[in-house]
């Protein structure tokens, strides 16, 4: 149990977080531009990624907002609501939230717990609980991005540097979520991993990936 919080609003946070991760946007706005549903196309991912394959750059950039938006709401709510306790209430609450958005994203009740790869949310979630921490996180997709042109290598090693980062800024609870998160985003990205060791991984728009492996974020 959290010191200062009942069980009650520790539940409230997981649950809430949970469905409001679990929100679908890339099916929601694809749907709603009668643009089809995203995973009858390309990877089959519901990820801003994978919308952007249908042409619409509109409705992707409108999935990136959502499914990294979802988890910073997660997180400035729990924020908001524990204002007036400790700050290790508010940090360990706040984490937890937004935890839990993260979990919705990836498996997501709305789906039959079939979802993205989590690393908008990913990001989203960092922003919030600790936006030092998302800004670096965020400079390292970048950087080997620019560098490699290769999105998933991109994310593995921005997940990868988020905990490392917190713990240097003393963050505890954040460093915590970030190792969580990313044990998750590594899961997800399993098919990646495979290709990156093999060399075929496919550049930023490079040719798509081979379907038995491309269910990609």
């Amino acid at each position: 149990m959290i010191e200062g919080l009942s069980y009650a609003v520790i539940a409230v946070a997981v649950v809430g977080g949970y469905l409001l991760g679990s929100i679908p946007f890339g099916v929601i706005v694809m749907r709603a531009a009668g643009a089809g549903d995203p995973r009858a196309i390309g990877s089959g991912n519901i990820g801003a990624t994978n919308v952007l394959r249908s042409g619409r750059r509109d409705l992707a950039a409108l999935t990136l907002l959502g499914d990294g938006g979802k988890g910073a709401i997660a997180v400035l709510i729990a924020w908001l609501y524990t204002r007036g306790a400790s700050d290790a209430a508010q940090a360990a609450l706040t984490c937890v939230a937004g935890f839990s958005a993260f979990a919705g994203h990836i498996l997501p009740v709305w789906l039959g717990f079939k979802g993205g790869k989590g690393v908008a949310t990913f990001f989203g979630t960092l922003l919030a609980a600790a936006w030092p921490v998302g800004l670096i996180a965020g400079a390292t997709w970048l950087l080997m991005a620019a560098l490699f042109r290769i999105s998933s290598l991109a994310a593995l090693t921005a997940v990868v540097v988020a905990p490392i980062a917190a713990v240097l800024l003393h963050r505890p609870s954040v460093a915590i979520l970030a190792m969580n998160m990313a044990i998750l985003v590594y899961m997800r990205h399993a098919a990646n991993i495979r290709r990156l060791m093999r060399g075929e991984e496919p550049r930023m728009g490079g040719k798509k990936a081979a379907p038995e492996e491309s269910k990609e974020a």
